[in-house]
């Protein structure tokens, strides 16, 4: 049974309360900056190991299907966020803002999308490649998405193009270019490794509370700001996933083609929204950005499971006609 509070969620609270109440000062925020580029810098080299060429070849057999899910995680995301601040402004404060629209900037997830599209028997391999082609183009279209909206309004950093070059791109194509003598040790301990990537974006989480707690993080926030955040993630979750399922069936797809869509379309990914933020964005802002995105990632899981369920269901009577016919 899928379990709706995941280890690694708790981590993550528990990180932010650690930091919340026993922040790093003076030296202790050097130490922890450079331990978080560090650590951002060997997941994307892990990354790139891990990567299947092959999965990604496969992929374009499948383009249609691809580049719906792509434009509905780079474009629809994007335009409905956009559209929410247009016409709420003041219902969050700026760095909230913010957070919400990089979410929306931002890469599917690759194991929860494969793994709700398997539970709802969808087709699981276009969710494979799907999601780790996401991912992939993630690095890159992500920072430039987010510079496109922000960068007029100066809330990114002004040598982040470097710092993506540097901390993100050229780890992961390190990765890429030794996958063929480290490839198939990284994936058969693919369990252990996963590990280290937690663990670098508790490193990044705690750094970045650190920092936004000594600048007041807490003070400035209220429960009232809080709920907002989670209605508006709701908001943009339920609205993908409707249009997703009315696109995909306009465009008449098969049902297991829809089934990987909605579920690959609709996630955002907390393993590459946290250091990417840590990258593009100045490091008193990073902590109050990916509060929207933490938040996004335990809705979504607890979301799409009820959903997976449902069409598990469907499936499955949907078979059992087949068979009696």
């Amino acid at each position: 049974m899928f379990k709706f509070v995941d280890p690694f969620l708790a981590s993550l609270i528990s990180t932010v309360l650690l930091a919340s109440f026993f922040p790093c000062y003076g030296d202790g925020v050097a130490f922890f900056n450079h331990l978080a580029i560090a650590a951002i810098a060997l997941m994307f080299f892990l990354q790139g190991a891990r990567l299947s060429r092959q999965a990604m070849v496969e992929g374009l057999l499948h383009w249609r299907l691809h580049l719906l899910i792509f434009l509905c995680t780079f474009a629809l995301f994007p335009i409905l966020g956009l559209t929410l601040r247009y016409f709420f402004p003041h219902l969050l404060i700026p760095g909230l803002w913010t957070g919400v629209i990089f979410l929306c900037c931002l890469p599917s997830t690759v194991q929860s999308s494969i793994a709700f599209t398997s539970i709802a028997k969808g087709n699981v391999p276009a969710a494979i490649c799907s999601a780790t082609a996401s991912n992939l183009m993630g690095v890159i279209i992500t920072p430039l998405l987010a510079g496109f909206i922000f960068s007029s309004q100066g809330h990114m950093k002004l040598d982040g193009t470097l710092d993506i070059v540097y901390q993100l791109l050229l780890p992961f194509i390190a990765g890429q270019l030794l996958q063929p003598w480290i490839g198939e040790w990284a994936i058969r301990n693919r369990r252990l490794l996963s590990f280290s990537d937690r663990g670098s974006i508790l490193v990044v989480v705690y750094s970045a509370f650190s920092e936004a707690v000594n600048m007041h993080l807490w003070q400035k926030l209220n429960i009232e700001q809080l709920l907002y955040v989670v209605g508006m993630d709701v908001c943009l979750l339920l609205l993908v996933l409707l249009i997703t399922a009315i696109i995909s069936k306009i465009l008449k797809f098969h049902t297991k083609d829809r089934i990987s869509i909605i579920f690959c379309g609709s996630k955002k990914s907390l393993a590459s929204g946290v250091p990417i933020a840590n990258v593009l964005f100045p490091s008193n802002m990073v902590g109050i950005i990916v509060l929207p995105l933490m938040i996004f990632h335990q809705i979504q899981l607890f979301i799409i499971a009820i959903i997976a369920r449902y069409c598990a269901k469907l499936m499955d009577k949907k078979e059992d006609a087949e068979k009696e016919i």
